[in-house]
Order: C-alpha cells, then sequence, then structure tokens
C-alpha cells in the first residue's frame, strides 16, 4: 500500500522523435524526501516533472501518483498578465486552498446580500461544506502567509498591494514560485526556483524549503542551495535515473568514484577482449586448436559488453591578455540617481583600481544594476561625475547583452564573423570551452535556450578579451558545470571586474572586493566574499549565515 506522498516511477521509458529520454528508468519519492534532479541539458529532467504531473504520458511503464496527493509544480513559464493585484494573484494560483479561498469570499459576500434570502439554505450548507477544509489548510491565515512569502521573496509592501500586470517577466516568475510555496502542497516539483531571485530571496526559500515538511523534487543550477536543501540525489544518465545518497557535494565526489571504476572496468574488459581476439586470430586455422577456438568465440558472444564511461568536461578558456588599462580604472564622486520618487543613490563615491575584482552587494532597489548601466554608459547619472580611466576597453554583460547576436546565424556563423582573422581551430576551441562541441556549432541561435545564448555572448566576450569586465548576473541560466568552468576562467583573467551575481560559487570564486550598497549608502570591505562573511556574519546585507 503506498504511503501518503510517494509517488512512483516504474521502468518508464520516454521518446522525444528518436530520443530516448527515458528507459525503463525507476525510482520513488517517499514522505519527506528532498530530491535534487540532475543532468545536462535536455537529458529530460523537465519531462519527468511533466510526467508526474500528467502533462506527458509514459511511452511504456508506470508513473503512480496517489490521488488524495496535492502537487505545486513551479515551471520556468512567467503567468500572462491579469487585472488583479500581486497579492489576489499569488492567492488566486495557489492551488485547492486558492481555489476554496475565492469560493469562501463569495459565499460570505452572498450571505451578507439580502438578495441571496431565498437561497440562504443552500448558501449556508455549502458553507457549511467547504469550511471545516479550508481552516484545515490554513485558509485563515492565507494572506498572512501570502504576505510572508511575497515578502521573503523579495517584494516591497507597494509591489504586494500594486498591479501584477505591471511587473516584469522576472518579477512574475516570483509571483508563480509564490503560488506554489502558498498553497502547501503534499509535494513540490520545482524547476530551477533560483534562476530569477537575487541572493536574499535564494537565502529566504532555503530557510523555507528546509522547515517545510513538504516532499520536494528540484533542479538548480546553486550548488549551496542544492547542498543545503536535499538530502538525495537522482540523475538522468543516458536515460536511467542514478540515485546518490547524499547532498550534491556527495554526488560530485561520488560520481567521480563511480566514473573511475566504470573506467578501470571498462579498460579491463577492453584488455581481456583483444587478449581472446588475439587468440582466435592466432588459431584460428589450427586444427588442434580448434576446440578451444570456438570456446573462446562462444565466450565472447555471451560476454555483455561495457560501455565506455560517458564524459562531459569543460575544460576552462585560456583567457588572452588584455591590454592594460591606467590604474584608475573607474570613479564616481558625488552621484546622484533618481527614478521618479524613488531616489537610487544620494552621494555615491566609488574608486575601483586596475586589477580589483568588485562584487557589489545590497537588497532588491539598492542599485546593484544600476551602477553596472552607469560605468557602463547605458544610463546617465542625474549630477555628480562618472569618470572611466585611460585605455580602457570594457565588456559588459546583461541579459541586454544578448541581443548582439543575430538569430539568423548559427553558433559558428556568430563567432566566425565576430573573428574573420582567428584560426579555425582556435575558435573551435573556444565553443568547445562553452559547450558547444562537434555539430552543436551548426545550432542556429534562435532555438538556442537562455543558458545557451549566454554561454555565447560570453564566449565571444573573451575570445578578445576587455581589460574592463562588467557583468550583471552572467551565471543567470547556466548549469553547474558550465559555471565552475566560467569560475575557473575568470578566476585567471588579469584585468579588472565588477559584477552583481546570486550565485555564491562565483562570489567566492572571484571577488576580493565587497560593495555592499545597503541603507542607502556605499560600503566598502576590502577583502575578498569569503572575508566579508565571515566578518559580518550574513551571506547577504541583513540575511545571518
Amino acid at each position: 500500500m503506498l504511503s501518503r506522498a510517494m509517488i512512483a516511477l516504474s521502468n518508464v521509458s520516454k521518446h522525444f522523435g528518436r530520443q530516448a529520454l527515458l528507459t525503463s528508468a525507476s525510482c520513488q519519492l517517499d514522505p519527506g524526501d528532498k530530491v535534487g534532479l540532475v543532468g545536462p541539458n535536455g537529458s529530460g529532467k523537465s519531462t519527468m516533472f511533466r510526467l508526474i504531473v500528467g502533462e506527458e504520458q509514459p511511452d511504456a511503464g508506470e508513473v503512480t501518483v496517489p490521488r488524495h496527493l496535492s502537487v505545486g509544480y513551479f515551471r520556468q513559464d512567467a503567468a500572462e498578465a491579469t487585472d488583479r493585484t500581486v497579492l489576489d494573484e499569488a492567492i488566486t494560483g495557489s492551488g485547492r486552498l486558492g481555489a476554496l479561498h475565492a469560493e469562501v469570499g463569495a459565499l460570505e459576500e452572498a450571505m451578507a446580500d439580502p438578495e441571496q434570502a431565498e437561497r440562504m439554505d443552500e448558501i449556508l450548507e455549502r458553507f457549511g461544506e467547504i469550511q471545516g477544509e479550508y481552516a484545515q489548510l490554513g485558509g485563515y491565515e492565507l494572506e498572512s502567509t501570502a504576505h510572508e512569502v511575497l515578502n521573503g521573496l523579495g517584494f516591497r509592501p507597494e509591489q504586494i498591494a500594486g498591479p501584477f500586470a505591471a511587473l516584469s517577466g522576472g518579477w512574475r516568475m516570483r509571483v508563480s514560485i509564490a503560488q506554489v510555496l502558498i498553497g502547501k502542497p503534499d509535494v513540490l516539483l520545482l524547476d530551477e526556483p533560483t534562476n530569477h531571485l537575487d541572493i536574499e530571496s535564494i537565502l529566504w526559500l532555503e530557510k523555507f524549503l528546509q522547515a517545510s515538511d513538504a516532499t520536494l523534487l528540484m533542479t538548480c543550477h546553486d550548488r549551496d542551495f542544492m547542498n543545503r536543501v536535499v538530502g538525495r540525489i537522482v540523475e538522468i544518465d543516458a536515460g536511467e535515473l542514478v540515485q546518490y545518497s547524499g547532498n550534491y557535494d556527495f554526488y560530485d565526489r561520488e560520481r567521480l568514484v563511480r566514473a573511475q571504476q566504470q573506467d578501470a572496468a571498462f579498460s579491463r574488459q577492453q584488455a581481456m577482449l583483444k587478449k581472446e581476439e588475439r587468440f582466435i586470430e592466432r588459431f584460428d586455422k589450427h586444427a588442434a586448436k580448434a576446440a578451444q577456438v570456438q570456446s573462446r568465440v562462444k565466450k565472447l558472444e555471451k560476454i555483455e559488453k561495457l560501455e565506455p564511461p560517458k564524459k562531459r568536461v569543460l575544460v576552462p578558456f585560456r583567457v588572452g591578455t588584455p591590454p592594460r588599462s591606467g590604474n584608475d580604472v573607474a570613479t564616481l564622486t558625488g552621484v546622484h540617481k533618481s527614478y521618479g520618487d524613488h531616489t537610487v543613490y544620494d552621494g555615491l563615491d566609488l574608486e575601483v583600481k586596475r586589477g580589483e575584482r568588485w562584487c557589489v552587494m545590497g537588497a532588491n532597489g539598492a542599485g546593484k544594476s544600476t551602477l553596472l548601466k552607469l560605468l557602463a554608459r547605458v544610463i546617465e547619472a542625474d549630477s555628480g561625475a562618472v569618470r572611466l580611466g585611460a585605455s580602457l576597453k570594457m565588456g559588459y554583460f546583461a541579459q541586454s547583452a544578448l541581443e548582439v547576436l543575430d538569430p539568423a546565424l548559427t553558433v559558428w556563423e556568430q563567432i566566425d564573423g565576430a573573428f574573420p582573422t582567428a584560426t579555425t581551430p582556435s575558435k573551435r576551441n573556444l565553443l568547445g570551452c562553452f559547450d558547444f562541441p562537434g555539430d552543436e556549432i551548426e545550432k542556429p541561435i534562435r532555438v538556442l535556450s537562455g543558458g545557451e545564448r549566454s554561454r555565447l555572448v560570453l564566449a565571444q566576450m573573451l575570445f578578445d578579451p576587455p581589460n574592463f569586465l562588467v557583468l550583471d548576473e552572467p551565471t543567470n541560466h547556466l548549469d553547474l558545470a558550465t559555471k565552475e568552468m566560467l569560475v575557473e576562467t575568470l578566476s585567471k583573467f588579469e584585468g579588472t571586474m565588477i559584477f552583481v551575481s546570486h550565485d555564491r560559487t562565483f562570489l567566492r570564486g572571484l571577488a576580493n572586493r565587497v560593495l555592499d550598497l545597503s541603507n542607502g549608502d556605499a560600503r566598502v570591505y576590502p577583502g575578498d566574499y569569503a572575508e566579508w562573511v565571515e566578518r559580518t556574519g550574513q551571506e547577504a546585507p541583513g540575511v545571518h549565515a
């Protein structure tokens, strides 16, 4: 008999065209499990979510989800605009609890309406039917819960009360996360929940999920987040579901051990096969050895051939030496900047020197991206001075930087056109380092995912390196392997950097200066991010570690 929160996949196979995503794959989620789902892009992670919620059906095998189980599913699709407030949108989309909330509200209005007097018995009967379930699910605390969740995900009070339609796509994604959390389902399916969050919201979500009783299955490209939240990893590996009983760090170590064992077993078998084949070839024509030859032929036919280990290795790109800049890279003096009535900076001063690597910290609205836009000359200060130093060659990455890509071109045509005099091997090496191996370079840009586009822009930027990198969330949508390759690549970069990132691997690996823009002023910490965390006891402004 299935327990209350068990989901089981039994010998499930699923194909898309000729590609086998799952092949006789099995696993189960037990009550209280917190599981990380990993695998390369296109391996079938989102398909597995859709199988669980019934949006896809397996080609073979069985997916078992008890009928009474409530499942909350967050996916990477921003909701369409509605005329509701952010609060109402979050509550309305919170599943069964949201539906009950709407019905209870309508019934309470009907009970207070004199014109509904003739239907009062019917209204009271229905109210009695649903009130118990509504109270049990936490309906009378629903608005308070919604405020708490939205606040934790970074919404200011005026945003919560404001129109949902006014939000950008990234903020609508946060509302979608809130809807799933507010509904308190038995099972949470979260597909990259940290992509559109800042570090403060990520830390809040960590604590929320750690405290939740819900069974959890999630994909995530944030190593720290996975380590703190999940206790088991399921990897989709060539159609199989391979399980690891630990967090992401355990999985990373254990996978290497298993790969080494598989490599050794494959090498031993190859050596044995070659030895047997040489014996067969040598004595094939010797009548005296005919029985032994036939015996060995039959033996080889029965042996189950091992597959060579599958390896996805991203080698860090060797960034060339950028041209030398002056010592004073950027100087901001008395900078004022406002958006309408919202003052972002009121007299900001900052000096960036050659070779420094600044991470910019601060809560939502503190002006992190605004600072980078000022440095990149995307916007101008209202007053004060922003001076850039001599001999600067800037590389600016933001989501708008993806617009430098021509959707009519292939990956190869984009890089080949940008660097027509560079050698073909050097350009292929560049693309291989950024995970465009072999025929992947022939992919049309118009079909690339967000992560693939980011990789391509970063590859183009670093092939002919600038001496001043200004990076606004460069790791958005990048998977863990690519992210760690990028950190290793940039750790050897000889220029100057200033960046905003919500990824702690990126922050720890690169920053040697911290700029905290919280509380309306700029506080400079001359050490690296790890020292800042140790010194302040917080991983983000106002959020204790």
